[in-house]
């Protein structure tokens, strides 16, 4: 972990992931509502050892430093209220913007989100400029508030068809806009279907959309 100084001044906790061998470029990986847990710093090192230097902020840092959930009980009953009541949305995509800005001199740069890292993943890639490509997973604002507008750059989003709290009607009405600059893709999950800690973890379809992102960044520059 090391600290960065975001755009309010706040100095908050960010892991930072070398790039082994050649760097293909920069990364933003944004967490689930479970802060930078040991799960996000291992896909942090995947990255990395896929050539990218990768910053994963503390989102929660300035209202909960240090914080990082189980999946169950007080600890997500806070994440929830993290998320949802207390830190800004607005702030988690300036600090991503921050993180972004860290990484742009040195080549492209691409975001990957989880849940909520997820839904500001999206975000970013339609409000930022300085993106190459963008892979969201299941975030649940995607197909509610970020449905209209499209990404500025190449971007694609993945949803597990028995996630419980995203509805298909939603995901699929979003495919039907035909962003030009977006795909969609469902698997045959749940919910956090990525993460091997979590009971709805299905490797098949976190191994197809670890592949299709590779893939997108690497086709966008990386």
């Amino acid at each position: 972990m090391t600290r960065m100084t975001m755009d309010d001044g706040a100095d908050i906790a960010v892991y930072h992931a070398s790039a082994k061998g050649t760097r293909r470029g920069g990364l933003v990986l944004v967490q689930e509502i479970f802060g930078v847990t040991d799960h996000i710093r291992e896909l942090c090192d995947e990255y990395a050892d896929d050539g990218y230097e990768v910053f994963a902020p503390a989102l929660f840092d300035r209202e909960h430093p240090g914080f990082e959930s189980d999946y169950s009980g007080e600890g997500l009953e806070r994440a929830i209220a993290l998320a949802r009541d207390i830190h800004p949305f607005d702030q988690s995509l300036k600090d991503a913007q921050t993180c972004i800005d860290a990484l742009k001199t040195d080549g492209p740069v691409f975001i990957v989100g989880y849940c909520y890292g997820g839904s500001v993943a999206w975000r970013m890639a339609q409000i930022s400029p300085d993106l190459a490509a963008a892979s969201a997973y299941y975030g649940s604002l995607i197909p509610t508030m970020f449905k209209d507008e499209a990404p500025r750059c190449a971007a694609i989003a993945h949803f597990g068809r028995h996630d419980a709290g995203i509805s298909m009607d939603g995901v699929e009405a979003l495919a039907t806009r035909r962003h030009p600059t977006a795909e969609i893709f469902v698997y045959d999950a749940g919910h956090g279907f990525n993460s091997d800690r979590r009971k709805d973890y299905h490797q098949p379809s976190a191994d197809l959309a670890r592949e299709r992102t590779l893939m997108l960044f690497k086709a966008c520059g990386g």
